[in-house]
């Protein structure tokens, strides 16, 4: 490996490293980094390897392209809702759990098309595979009143909320 790629690499991988601490300046919309709760839980090591996927073959890379599925996470005065836009993706191939600790996994599976003896493919640009996703809902979700529906590939989760507790403000007299 020439120097060159080398710095190459050793910087990329600096930056991985930035985008995966620091998810929110990196792509998804309407996100704070200083919000505890509009991060999801990610993989530290989720993108560690992608400069090999960037620059396998084109089989590899079509592979893992569904991995990333993305989940748009709402916030309404009932409820929390998420969607994820899975399409191919039928009910039985998507599973919704929740965990202890307020977290919510949203995972699903892609199978690859059987190939037959005689079958010659020409074009394969749809993608296969599993993701996993997981959030951590703050303290006001209902995890024993969750929700999910899916229609025309688009999962949606709804995770309602607990009213909010108006704290009692109780003056005091000042003596003297």
């Amino acid at each position: 490996m020439g120097q060159e790629k080398f710095v190459s690499l050793i910087l990329k991988s600096q930056f991985q490293t930035v985008r995966v601490l620091l998810p929110s300046f990196f792509g998804s919309r309407k996100t704070n980094a200083f919000d505890p709760f509009s991060l999801d839980i990610r993989d530290p090591f989720e993108d560690l390897f992608s400069y090999y996927t960037v620059n396998a073959p084109a089989s590899t890379r079509e592979k893992s392209a569904f991995v990333n599925a993305r989940i748009d996470w709402k916030e309404t005065p009932e409820a929390h809702v998420f969607r994820a836009d899975l399409p191919g993706l039928g009910k039985a191939e998507v599973r919704v759990e929740v965990e202890e600790g307020r977290i919510l996994q949203i995972s699903g599976e892609r199978s690859e098309e059987d190939e037959g003896k005689n079958d010659k493919w020409h074009r394969i640009e749809r993608s296969s595979g599993k993701f996993v996703r997981r959030f951590r809902l703050p303290r006001n979700a209902k995890m024993d009143q969750v929700k999910a529906s899916m229609e025309n590939g688009v999962l949606t989760v709804t995770v309602p909320k607990d009213e909010e507790k108006k704290l009692e403000v109780k003056a005091i007299d000042i003596s003297g």
